[in-house]
């Protein structure tokens, strides 16, 4: 289409004949044109083979004439003419063709080529001394010169060609070659020569290795050392040379390990390490290592291996100084070094060197002090000052150095903005172990008194009653309550102090205090040990009332269900002495007070009744699942049943929205606050219901009026079996929601 809009395909039915692929190919090869081939020319006599040849000289003639520096059309006249047997002429083109370009190299191998096409040997052996003396620094023609030498088993020609090569001072390729002839032919002392030619050209330590490697080949162990010791005298033993000629070091260890010099070995490989640093040296500690695993005792391997880890861990704190994980991991290595000396027995000198490693390595890592004021930055960073510390103190025995390290890490913490509590506290233990117990305490002082935590308080008053300082603990109690009275823990630890020390009227009075506070962090915790103390002093005591009177302050205060539920349970409970009290009188075999049902019931239905009169519709129903466990537990099948029969139903229901949409919700229906409601619907579904009850052919309708029955049966006191049937009927769910729907809503109305 003009406008550029593909054509709509009107019919995507399939064609009635099918082309395929296979198809399309062979037509179109059937129809490709033959290609045009020149006819071929038959020669007669010998009149037509001079017009012949006079015709095609004429157009190569002509062809040069116009492109003398086309190579190729030179290239081409000279094979023609060689292909007619006139070598002469073929000669003549060549020559003419050098004359316009000398260095063509690929002119001079097509005339070698068609001399020796033609047998001429003598004419190939000067065009190659031509062309080498013309080009010495194109290879191809040597190697074509000496190749044609040596094939024709001409070997001092070969010899005295590769001479005037060597003087050139070729690439490596060149002498290698030079050195396999000489081995071919068994000229091991020549090929010697040639290497020490070799090396005085290009002294690099691959020659010096290969010379030493085919000196070791053919028996030289001594020769082949005399090479290895040369090559090391001319490298040198500064750091820069004996880097350069890592080469000649490995090899000649390896050399020493395989005739089995392993001592030998062992001192070039270590006159090596100790000259380079760690950084330029990992495949040498590589060969090393290796080395030691198959030769070495188990105290050289380990060093080798520590060695190797050094060097790894140089680089990654290098990359990364602030990498606090990697400090670790080079730290730990060198205290494992430094044990492992210790344990071999090695001399002063050696553990001395090893201990300045690892303070050396912990020394660097302290001083990468974190760049962010932020705790999380230096959570890692203070345990290496404790690391450190820990060593002095256990290792080296130091522990003055160890006090120093402490009070360092303690002034590098910028304690206005965070502290750690760990830190304080290890110094204090410090001091502890170092029978300086004042010292202790006055750090711990400190501690609070610049940055107070939690964890501080806590760790000091662990302190003071390992020391059974109590008068101590008591005063940090105060202190820690005056830091933070809102922290529900730390009454219950001091009133749990207070109860262990047998001062009850104190516990008490601090309890009382806690719960007056006007903000806890878990009042929960706090009312909870109250509680619990005085149910075990009313064990020693065989009185309910201070526990009851609790739960009556907290039920006022709180009002929450479990609550409700705990004081229930605890009336229903036996209140027995405690254990130790329980021991000591066994022989009078005293119970303690035992369980007040009733009153547990009184609290349920309290509890119930104040839930309901609140409107907590969740709340009323886990108050009334504890009360039907504790009937159950305590009680008789009617107690359960009564309690059953408070249980909730839940409905559907319908609410209208602002927008005047209906909106679906899920409602909890009890069927005391239906009677209370709407008691002309509770007594015609009450009546319903009874019906229902004496027709054996229907099954109750759902849960609320199963609930509406029993309640029924309750005020009647009387037990209708039929209500009991029908707690297990299994009639269709949707027909009851549906009926409890418009039963609601008819509630409702």
């Amino acid at each position: 289409m003009q406008d550029g809009r593909t054509a709509k395909v009107k019919n995507r039915a399939a064609a009635a004949i099918q082309v395929t692929a296979e198809q399309l190919l062979r037509d179109a090869q059937e129809r490709q044109e033959a290609q045009f081939r020149a006819p071929r020319q038959r020669v007669e006599d010998f009149e037509e083979l001079h017009e012949y040849r006079g015709r095609k000289r004429k157009e190569f003639e002509e062809r040069i004439r116009r492109t003398p520096g086309n190579l190729k059309e030179w290239t081409s006249y000279a094979s023609w003419e060689a292909s007619q047997g006139e070598h002469d002429r073929s000669r003549s083109v060549y020559e003419r063709a050098l004359e316009v370009d000398a260095r063509a190299s690929k002119l001079w191998l097509s005339y070698v080529e068609m001399e020796l096409k033609a047998r001429n040997v003598q004419h190939a052996r000067n065009l190659l001394d031509r062309a080498v003396t013309l080009l010495p620094r194109i290879d191809l023609f040597w190697y074509k010169y000496v190749y044609l030498e040596e094939l024709l088993e001409n070997i001092p020609g070969a010899r005295q060609v590769f001479e005037r090569w060597m003087a050139w001072e070729p690439e490596d390729k060149a002498w290698s070659g030079y050195i396999k002839m000489e081995e071919r032919y068994q000229e091991l002392e020549r090929a010697s020569e040639i290497y020490k030619r070799w090396v005085a050209v290009r002294p690099e330590p691959r020659i010096w290795v290969k010379w030493a490697k085919f000196e070791e080949e053919r028996g030289m162990i001594d020769r082949a050392r005399d090479v290895y010791e040369t090559a090391l005298r001319f490298f040198g033993d500064e750091e820069e040379e004996v880097d350069k000629g890592q080469a000649v070091f490995a090899a000649f260890a390896k050399m020493e390990t395989k005739i089995k010099e392993y001592e030998r070995a062992r001192v070039i490989y270590k006159f090596a390490l100790s000259r380079l640093p760690r950084s330029k040296s990992v495949n040498l500690y590589a060969a090393y290592t290796k080395f030691e695993k198959q030769h070495g005792t188990r105290t050289t391997v380990e060093v080798t291996v520590w060695n190797k880890r050094r060097i790894q861990y140089e680089e990654e704190v290098a990359n990364d100084p602030f990498n606090y994980d990697t400090w670790f991991d080079f730290a730990r290595l060198e205290e494992d070094a430094y044990r492992t000396l210790r344990d071999d027995g090695e001399d002063e000198e050696q553990l001395d060197k090893a201990i300045d490693r690892v303070r050396e390595v912990y020394e660097r890592a302290v001083a990468k002090v974190p760049m962010a004021k932020e705790k999380r930055a230096w959570r890692r960073y203070i345990f290496l000052w404790l690391f450190y510390a820990v060593f002095e103190e256990v290792e080296t025995k130091d522990w003055a150095r160890a006090r120093d390290i402490y009070k360092a890490a303690i002034s590098v913490v910028p304690h206005k903005q965070f502290t750690f509590a760990k830190l304080w506290l290890q110094y204090s233990r410090f001091e502890i172990r170092r029978l300086d117990v004042a010292t202790a305490r006055k750090v711990l002082g400190t501690g609070i008194g610049m940055s107070p935590k939690e964890k501080l308080f806590k760790g000091y008053i662990e302190l003071e009653l390992e020391l059974k300082e109590f008068d101590r603990v008591r005063t940090l109690y105060q202190k820690y309550i005056e830091h933070d009275s809102s922290n529900s823990t730390a009454w219950i630890a001091f009133a749990s102090l207070e109860a262990a020390l047998q001062d009850i009227p104190r516990a008490r009075a601090i309890y009382e205090l806690g719960i007056s506070q006007q903000t806890l962090s878990m009042p929960e915790l706090l009312w909870k040990s109250y509680i619990d103390f005085e149910v075990t002093e009313g064990g020693y005591e065989r009185d309910r009332s201070k526990v009851r009177s609790l739960y009556e302050r907290l039920v006022e205060r709180t009002g929450h269900v479990k609550v409700w539920i705990s004081w229930a349970l605890f009336e229903g409970s036996a209140l027995k002495p405690p254990a130790e009290e329980e021991a000591e009188d066994q022989a009078e075999e005293d119970e303690g007070l035992p369980a007040d049902l009733e009153k547990a019931r009184e609290v349920f239905e309290r509890g119930y009744k104040e839930l309901k009169n609140r409107g907590l519709k969740e709340e009323r129903v886990v108050l009334l699942e504890g009360w039907k466990k504790f009937e159950e537990e305590n009680g008789t099948e009617d107690d359960v049943a009564r309690v059953q029969a408070r249980m909730p139903q839940v409905t559907k229901r319908w609410k209208k929205l602002d927008t005047g949409d209906m909106e679906e919700y899920w409602d909890i229906l009890f069927a005391d606050d239906e009677r209370e409601a709407n008691p002309a619907t509770f007594k015609f579904i009450q009546n319903a219901l009874a019906w229902r009850s004496k027709d054996g052919t229907t099954k109750s309708g759902g849960m609320l009026a199963e609930l509406l029955a029993e309640d029924d049966d309750d005020e009647s006191d009387s037990a209708d079996e039929g209500v009991a049937k029908k707690q297990d009927d299994d009639d269709d769910p949707d027909d009851d929601d549906e009926k409890s729907s418009n039963e609601g809503d008819r509630m409702d109305d």
